[in-house]
């Protein structure tokens, strides 16, 4: 699948082989980033490359947002700058969405930029985070603060390594593929509610399907829009409350999960504005409930959750700014709501213990 004439998304199975074939010809050294806790997928690209006749260098990090520290990526830059890697080297990312974040990162920074491919081993990296080029860390003051846009020569989505997620895992990487049938496809909506049990399954009739559509989404978007001056805003959405979430619990949350929650509270918002209807914000509470994931955050300390969003980079100024719906597929952006709306939407999810009220 191309995104624009950039670079392919390749879909398939047992692919991990074909990764040496795209790595640059003239890299003579490639760094490859994965994580610890799971490192097979990388020692088999890692044979590969060597086999082609590249030096290729196995580089650990830990499990999840615990990678994505300063700490973590200048150990990353310390061993590029002892093996000598020059603007011709690359870097290959292996691993789940943080491990693709920071892996992109250190290709954007190291001398200015170097190749990097991305192969996601899990469906969150899959469907979101390895496609788009948007790489970065975290900082004690929010997530993905410091980043950069960095493309990648190409990605590679081998379907045959979610049969090793926890089901628990693969469940919250479909709250992103969710998203995409809320903002751009609604036959991604339409496959779910027909068999939710099998989309919950790696191995369920449609995942090959809705990965393709998934990606196919952000693969448009970005093609029109690679640095979010407008139309790629409507990715972040349910991400405004959803890395609130995350901030305020130090990314102890799944990030699929804090995502279900904050897309509930986006149409809760754009539901208090007048501007979604009570049908369509059931609708994502019924399919989000039905497939396993969250859609209330009973207990949230509203005023610690609000600052966090007031870092959110959609933020201009003191203006709060999301991405709502005015129905499905039908995104905009919704700037400066009132307080009494914010407070009502995170009632309505169960901020400070309260149940969600129903319209």
């Amino acid at each position: 699948m191309p995104v624009g004439d950039r670079y392919t998304v390749t879909i398939g199975r047992d692919l991990l082989d074909d990764v040496a074939a795209l790595v640059p010809q003239r890299a003579e050294q490639v760094l490859i980033v994965h994580s610890a806790g799971f490192p097979d997928p990388a020692i088999r690209v890692a044979r590969a490359i060597e086999g082609s006749g590249r030096r290729a260098h196995l580089a650990a990090v830990p499990d999840a947002e615990a990678a994505k520290t300063v700490g973590v990526l200048a150990d990353l830059w310390g061993r590029l700058g002892r093996e000598g890697f020059t603007r011709t080297d690359a870097v290959v990312a292996v691993g789940g969405g943080t491990v693709t974040d920071l892996g992109g990162f250190v290709a954007a920074s190291w001398l200015r930029g170097v190749p990097v491919v991305q192969v996601p081993t899990t469906l969150l990296a899959m469907v979101d985070a390895a496609v788009g080029g948007k790489t970065g860390i975290n900082t004690a003051e929010g997530k993905n603060l410091v980043g950069a846009f960095h493309e990648p020569v190409a990605v590679i989505c081998d379907l045959d390594l979610l049969a090793t997620l926890p089901t628990a895992d693969f469940v919250a990487g479909l709250a992103e593929v969710i998203k995409g049938g809320f903002i751009a496809d609604p036959a991604i909506l339409e496959l779910i509610e027909a068999d939710p049990a099998g989309a919950a399954r790696w191995d369920g009739p449609h995942v090959e399907e809705l990965v393709e559509r998934k990606i196919s989404v952000k693969a448009q978007v970005v093609e029109a829009d690679l640095k979010e001056s407008l139309l790629r805003e409507i990715l972040n959405y349910g991400h405004t409350f959803g890395h609130a979430i995350e901030q305020v619990e130090k990314y102890r949350r799944r990030h699929g999960e804090a995502v279900a929650i904050g897309m509930v509270y986006a149409a809760e918002l754009a539901r208090a504005a007048d501007v979604l209807d009570a049908g369509t914000v059931t609708r994502h509470r019924e399919l989000l409930t039905s497939v396993g994931l969250p859609t209330a955050y009973a207990g949230g300390d509203w005023d610690a959750l609000l600052a966090a969003m007031r870092r959110d980079k959609k933020s201009r100024g003191d203006q709060l700014r999301f991405v709502v719906l005015e129905g499905i597929a039908r995104p905009v952006r919704l700037e400066g709501p009132p307080d009494g709306q914010l407070r009502a939407a995170a009632t309505a999810v169960g901020v400070a213990g309260r149940e969600p009220t129903s319209r």
